[in-house]
């Protein structure tokens, strides 16, 4: 049982290490946000928050809605 524990805290170790290994080269964490992703710019495809920010501009064209 011990050593089934051992193991498995071993091999979580060692993938953590690896793992850490690209950020101390870079010195950054990576930028998996999707603006980001170059791809993504490229197709035009942008996170929530900036679809929202345009969607949120004074459209002058835009219908006035009727308030009651």
């Amino acid at each position: 049982m011990v050593d089934t524990i051992f193991i498995t805290v071993l091999i979580v170790a060692i993938c953590i290490a690896l793992l850490s290994v690209g950020i101390i080269i870079k010195g950054k964490f990576p930028n998996t946000h999707v603006s980001g992703n170059k791809f993504l710019r490229k197709k035009g495809i942008h996170c929530i928050q900036s679809q929202d920010r345009e969607a949120r501009v004074n459209n002058s064209k835009a219908v006035k809605e009727v308030e009651k």
